[in-house]
Order: C-alpha cells, then sequence, then structure tokens
C-alpha cells in the first residue's frame, strides 16, 4: 500500500513560491526564445484547420501545407503594414502645413498662457529652449531605443513564422510527447485538455481579429463624420493599438489628437475625444465581452494582473500574451482536481447563493 508524506502548509508554499521565482528568472532570461515560441504556438493553433483543408482538399502533404498557410498568413499581415506605410508616406508629404498648424497652435497656447498667468512669451520661449536642451539626449537615446525595438520586433516576426510552419509540422509529434508524458488512464483527460486549449485560442484569435475589424470600422466612420485628415490610417492604427488591453485605446488617442490638432482647429479635437469614448463603450461593454471574453473566461481581476506581469516580463509582448495564458491555464486548471479552486479563481463570478458558514461548519 503506497502512503503519501503530508508536507507542512508553510513547506507547500515555500516551494510554490520558489518555482514561481526560479520560473519568472528563467522566462525573464530566455524572453528572446520564449515569446516568439508562444506567438508562434497562437499562430499555430489558428492556422490548423487551414492546414487541414489543404491536405485533405487538395491532397498536399503536411509540410507543403504547412508552408502555404503561414505564407498566406504573412502576406496578409504584410498588407496591413503596407497600408499603414503607404498612409503614413501622405503624412509625411504634408508635414510642412502640419508644422505651420502646430506653430499657430503653440503660438495661440503661449497668448492663452500670458493672459491668464502674466508669462511673457520671452520668458515661455526661453523655458522651453532650455527643457528642449536637457532632453537631447534623452530624445537621442529614445530614438536609438526605438530603433533596437524595430529590430527586435523584425527578429521576433521572423522566428514567430518559423516556429509556426515547425510545430504546425510537427503537431501530430508534440501531441503524442505530451500524452507519453502521462499515465495511459490520464489519456483522454490530456486530450481533452490539448482540444479545449486549440478550440479556446483559435476562437480567442478569430474573436481577436473581429474586435480589430469592428472598432477600425467604427473609428473609420466616427473619423469620416467629423472630417479627419488620415482617417482611413488613424482607424486602422486605433483597431490594431486596441489589441493592446486598457492601454492600446489611450496609445492611439494620443496619436489622433496630435493629428487632428495639427491639421483642423482646436474644436474638433474635442469631439475625436468624444468619438473614442464611444468607441471604447461600445468596444467594452458589447464587443469585448460577446466576441472575446467570452472565449477565455477569465475576470477582469485577473486579467490586470495578468497584463502587469506579463508587461513586467516581457513588455508589450507579455501584454499581448497575458490573456491566453491566462485562459489557457483555467482550462488546465479546471482539469485537475488539486488545481480546480485556482480555476474557479481565475474564472467569471457565477453569483451563487450566500453561503451560510455556519451550517457548512455543522455539516
Amino acid at each position: 500500500m503506497n502512503k503519501f508524506v503530508q508536507f507542512p502548509l508553510y513547506l507547500k508554499i515555500t516551494c510554490v513560491l520558489l518555482s514561481l521565482v526560479v520560473f519568472s528568472y528563467i522566462a525573464i532570461l530566455l524572453e528572446n526564445i520564449f515569446v516568439p515560441m508562444f506567438l508562434g504556438v497562437l499562430v499555430a493553433s489558428l492556422l490548423v484547420p487551414f492546414s487541414e483543408f489543404l491536405e485533405k482538399k487538395f491532397r498536399f502533404s503536411r509540410g507543403i501545407a504547412s508552408i502555404v498557410v503561414v505564407v498566406l498568413a504573412l502576406l496578409i499581415l504584410s498588407s496591413v503594414l503596407l497600408l499603414i506605410g503607404m498612409q503614413l508616406t501622405h503624412l509625411q508629404d504634408d508635414w510642412p502645413a502640419f508644422q505651420q498648424q502646430l506653430l499657430e497652435g503653440v503660438s495661440n497656447i503661449q497668448e492663452w498662457v500670458y493672459s491668464k498667468f502674466g508669462i511673457a512669451k520671452e520668458n515661455q520661449m526661453n523655458y522651453l529652449e532650455s527643457a528642449a536642451s536637457n532632453s537631447l539626449k534623452t530624445g537621442t537615446d529614445i530614438l536609438g531605443a526605438a530603433m533596437s525595438s524595430l529590430s527586435t520586433l523584425l527578429m521576433f516576426l521572423v522566428f514567430t513564422f518559423l516556429y509556426s510552419v515547425f510545430l504546425l509540422i510537427y503537431r501530430g509529434h508534440l501531441v503524442r510527447f505530451v500524452l507519453m508524458l502521462f499515465h495511459s488512464d490520464h489519456k483522454d483527460k490530456v486530450l481533452d485538455t490539448i482540444h479545449a486549449i486549440q478550440n479556446m485560442v483559435k476562437k480567442y484569435l478569430v474573436g481577436l481579429m473581429l474586435q480589430m475589424m469592428i472598432v477600425t470600422t467604427l473609428a473609420f466612420i466616427a473619423f469620416l463624420i467629423l472630417d479627419i485628415k488620415y482617417s482611413f490610417m488613424l482607424a486602422l492604427i486605433t483597431g490594431v493599438l486596441n489589441v493592446l488591453p486598457y492601454i492600446g485605446i489611450l496609445i492611439a488617442l494620443v496619436i489622433t489628437i496630435l493629428v487632428t490638432f495639427a491639421s483642423a482647429s482646436g474644436a474638433k479635437v474635442l469631439f475625436v475625444l468624444i468619438a473614442f469614448v464611444v468607441i471604447h463603450a461600445i468596444d467594452g461593454n458589447i464587443v469585448m465581452p460577446k466576441i472575446v471574453g467570452s472565449k477565455v473566461k477569465v475576470n477582469s481581476l485577473a486579467v490586470i494582473v495578468g497584463l502587469i506581469l506579463g508587461e513586467m516580463a516581457w513588455g508589450i509582448s507579455g501584454m499581448l500574451l497575458a490573456i491566453p495564458t491566462l485562459a489557457i491555464m483555467k482550462i488546465i486548471c479546471d482539469r485537475v482536481d488539486s488545481l480546480r479552486p485556482w480555476g474557479y479563481l481565475l474564472g467569471e463570478e457565477t453569483y451563487p447563493e450566500k453561503i451560510n458558514i455556519e451550517e457548512e461548519n455543522k455539516e
């Protein structure tokens, strides 16, 4: 008869915390490996049905089908980036006009400051020149960091699509490897967990793309009504950045306000702000819960904590991966008896009836 050793609670907690610290350190240390690999897993999960379609319908080999679907996905992504690039080219052509509009706006602000606080324009300019001189080195550092981030992003994209190809090719091999790690009695439960994760990731990514399209369409309509210059570019940027929960819409708002301020009247900036509030309300209360949130079934508190931890570990990439990671953890916890309380903690509130603690203790 097997006897299991019962460890004290404090020892269990210590082991769990040490494991989390070690895992977090390794994850941060190997960010350049784990981030594109994890993104590759998500992309591969989304492309599995298309690869299977080519294999069954057109008798493609798994390798050829995997390469074809990944290349098509890469072409779609490149088309979106090309559209944004073309719009940015037009923005560059109008840059002198933007500079003139900005100078007029700054002049109006200076007059307002003088009328309200009595600070002469010369003193304002001296302060701005001093601030610009002190921030020159910072601006150079930011530019260097931006170029470094761009090269890192390109590297991540290359490795992400490479991982996607090989994960699609060896998906059956990897599933069999996972099954070999567990006892044969748990085979059905492991397969059910794998299929649940794959379906969740697929539905989540499809929902995310639908959300992106809806937000882009709403923003485009709003910008057209307001007669905002570069409506399509700003709407596309808004839809793409909205993928970043909570902060993406704010970044898009700042970009849109800057472009609007440089090309239109100040009153129109207020209407842009109102439009963003309406779009965010529709997205947060209708689009996100119905299309995206229903697929992951993770509560808002867990999402916020996950976003913070993801940003601390992997920056923006960590924020993008936080929600699907939490959803995968919930699926696993829900199917392991000892981890089921953690799955409940990550899940949505079900509003159960009030529990009488005294009666529970008596039972």
